[in-house]
């Protein structure tokens, strides 16, 4: 992997609205990389999925425990120095400050789309439990992450591979 004089994260975080690949680049750059890889949604209490499912936003009260727990987890990986990924939509700084807050070693990736791009994706995809119809609400929330958040940010109007490479190169 190519250096830039600053040292290779131990944890990252693949940020994004729903649809944008969160768990499509998380596999590819964990089988590239060789990391392991957790998705966001197994850390959501059964209520949250619920909700979701029924095509009710969640709240800031909602997504607390769920933030604490992702929180934990990078804690966990860090502890052991484990290189490691996530995906979290960590659409809202305050959410990204409980995930990454002052580990100087988590390194946030956000993929961007625009909201007809990941629409399309949203209603071709089969199985989970997050509705087409949240993906306004979602684009509501987003908060950019700014660049003083150090993030690799990508366009996911390009193929995973590419996206996954040029995420590499960024490392």
């Amino acid at each position: 992997m190519p250096t830039t004089g600053k040292a290779t994260p131990t944890v990252l975080v693949i940020m994004g609205v729903s649809g944008s690949g969160k768990t499509t680049i998380a596999t590819g750059l964990a089988k590239r990389l060789g990391w392991p890889y957790r998705d966001a949604d197994d850390f959501h209490p059964k209520a949250n999925i619920e909700k979701m499912r029924s095509g009710i936003p969640l709240t800031d009260e909602d997504r607390w425990p769920w933030l604490n727990a992702i929180a934990a987890w990078i804690d966990e990986e860090r502890a052991k120095a484990t290189p490691a990924i996530v995906t979290c939509s960590a659409l809202k700084r305050s959410y990204r400050s409980i995930i990454i807050g002052d580990r100087p070693d988590v390194r946030l990736v956000f993929l961007q789309g625009g909201k007809e791009l990941l629409a399309h994706r949203l209603k071709a995809r089969h199985g989970h439990f997050m509705p087409p119809a949240l993906l306004d609400s979602q684009f509501a929330d987003l908060e950019p992450p700014g660049s003083d958040e150090n993030p690799i940010t990508v366009s996911v109007d390009a193929t995973p591979d590419e996206i996954v490479t040029h995420i590499v190169e960024k490392l």
